[in-house]
């Protein structure tokens, strides 16, 4: 049998940390060949998830630049715009994913299938667990030059009872269970002893949201009720089957332009798919669904009884991003961890930790930015940034550095005359700081917070391999000239910039799609040719 080179240092790794726990500072694959050994001394880059985020940066990422390691408890890589298709048979589930370790193998890096538990930000430490054969939880430390936290989200709960009563649509195993119930409720509800009532309620399918998971799922459960199982099931059940669909807000599809969703609406009614706008769910019960509606201004409790209930109304964070949220005072939001346009994370220390995707958005804050900026310029000329005039060519100035830091202003700065004539109030031919304050406060509230889709996070994974890749080329050589870093992220790369390339959902036999003002609906003959990967969610 051949000799395996295991440093001993893989096999019995020393302690310390906070907690005193296990440091794995060298892994059992690290010698596995020259390569690898090679990449030892490399920058260390850790990645925490296996999602959109993490994968496009891995395969961004120049092999040999980085000693990757990702750990997830999830060892693929998962296609999520198109779950709604394999709960229902569509498409096979195993076409929906790609091994983890496949991806990883071009940077000759390493996978842990375990799960990151804590940061400690001071020693450069991820504390991660895994359940052992015995079924005990064990811990241990990972160190990191670099930590990119892609962790996503979990399902928004909105302080509602019963969702243990409820399928999620998250992940393979979410399909799985989802394609077993549905077939369980159409075979339950075709024995003899089955009564009418029953067989109504088992065949009663409920979706809690109308956003584009919900509103697809709906469309694709209806055509495998009414097109493929009918041809196989008792006539009696067609006239049995119902979908609804509870959403809060007044259209579903809301983040969609209103035509498309009163067209998806108009679709959903011509299939007898149940749309109830403006309710909310109260509680999920093993048998039915209770929610409100504003009837006459008073609030109504209906019932819906149910066989079936996907839970599909928005995200949240997961109890990893919120420990960490709560250990950086300069975390403020409640529902993603906060980074700067170059997706830092805020709070910790600069150039050594990013966040992606989900579990992450970047901060709009133009006006705190520049005021703190033209402060320091006034305070450094001894002048008092209370007293400061900025003429036209000087507020040129001004916005283009807005634009450099904040790619996603640009749009609200193309008529930077138009702007400085507005604001200039007292019409003296110059901003002062209170008008220029009031300039940069009205362009914050004009951008909006980044969708929590596939495509951001895509693009986000993107960004930080073609930035890693530059750092790693810039480091020797400022090394060897003893340069200061300072601020490396923004001296070797631009800040990062979202381009929206449209939304795409299917609606049964049809489809929409809404691009900047750019939307059209029909057939799937109208969306031939679009690549789903290109729009996806």
């Amino acid at each position: 049998m051949e000799d395996i080179p295991v440093s001993e240092l893989a096999l019995t790794p020393k302690r310390g940390g906070p907690k005193n726990l296990p440091i794995a500072e060298v892994l059992v694959d690290d010698e596995d060949s020259e390569a690898m050994q090679a990449q030892r001394d490399k920058p260390k880059l850790v990645i925490l998830g296996t999602g959109w985020g993490s994968v496009a940066l891995l395969k961004t990422l120049n092999p040999g630049d980085y000693h990757v390691t990702v750990v997830s408890p999830v060892n693929y890589f998962l296609f999520t715009p198109m779950l709604p298709s394999a709960t229902v048979g569509t498409l096979s589930l195993k076409s929906l994913v790609e091994p983890v370790r496949r991806i990883v193998h071009r940077l000759r890096g390493h996978f842990l299938k375990a799960e990151a538990e804590d940061v400690d930000f001071s020693s450069k430490l991820v504390e991660v667990s895994q359940v052992d054969a015995s079924g005990k939880r064990q811990h241990f430390y990972l160190p990191y030059d670099k930590l990119v936290i892609a962790v996503g989200s979990t399902s928004n709960s909105h302080g509602v009872k019963g969702l243990e009563n409820c399928h999620m649509l998250k992940t393979i195993d979410d399909a799985r269970k989802i394609k077993n119930k549905v077939t369980d409720n159409m075979e339950l509800a075709c024995l003899p002893t089955t009564s009418d009532e029953e067989r109504k309620r088992l065949l009663s399918f409920v979706i809690c949201g109308g956003g584009p998971t919900g509103v697809e799922f709906a469309a694709e459960l209806y055509d495998l009720l009414n097109e493929d199982l009918r041809k196989n099931f008792p006539k009696i059940l067609r006239n049995e089957i119902s979908v609804h669909v509870i959403q809060s807000r007044s259209h579903i599809l809301n983040t969609y332009d209103e035509a498309l969703s009163k067209y998806a609406e108009s679709r959903f009614a011509h299939d007898s798919v149940e749309v109830l706008t403006n309710s909310r769910v109260k509680e999920v019960r093993p048998d039915k669904i209770l929610f409100t509606q504003q009837e006459d201004g008073k609030t109504v409790t209906k019932e819906i009884p149910m066989g079936f209930c996907l839970w599909s109304t928005g995200v949240s964070q997961t109890t990893f991003a919120q420990k960490l949220a709560k250990k950086l005072e300069a975390q403020n939001n409640k529902h993603a961890l906060e980074t700067d346009t170059h997706l830092r994370l805020i709070g910790a220390p600069l150039g050594d930790v990013y966040a992606i995707g989900d579990c992450a958005t970047v901060q709009n804050n133009i006006a705190d930015h520049m005021v703190t900026f033209l402060r320091t310029i006034a305070w450094e000329k001894g002048k008092d940034p209370q007293k400061v005039h900025l003429t036209f060519s000087e507020w040129r100035g001004v916005a283009e550095r807005v634009k450099k830091r904040f790619p996603q202003a640009a749009n609200h700065l193309r008529r930077l005359d138009r702007l400085f004539q507005e604001y200039d109030r007292d019409h003296s031919g110059t901003l002062d700081f209170d008008e220029l304050h009031e300039l940069l406060m009205q362009i914050d509230s004009k951008l909006t917070s980044l969708p929590a889709t596939a495509q951001r996070a895509n693009q986000q994974g993107e960004y930080l391999g073609r930035k890693f890749n530059h750092i790693a080329k810039a480091l020797p050589g400022m090394r060897a000239n003893e340069v200061d870093y300072g601020d490396l992220d923004e001296a070797v790369y631009k800040a990062f910039s979202y381009k929206h390339l449209g939304s795409l959902a299917y609606i049964g036999n049809a489809a929409i799609f809404d691009f900047n003002g750019l939307n059209f609906g029909g057939g799937l003959l109208a969306v031939d040719g679009l690549d789903e990967e290109g729009v996806f969610r």
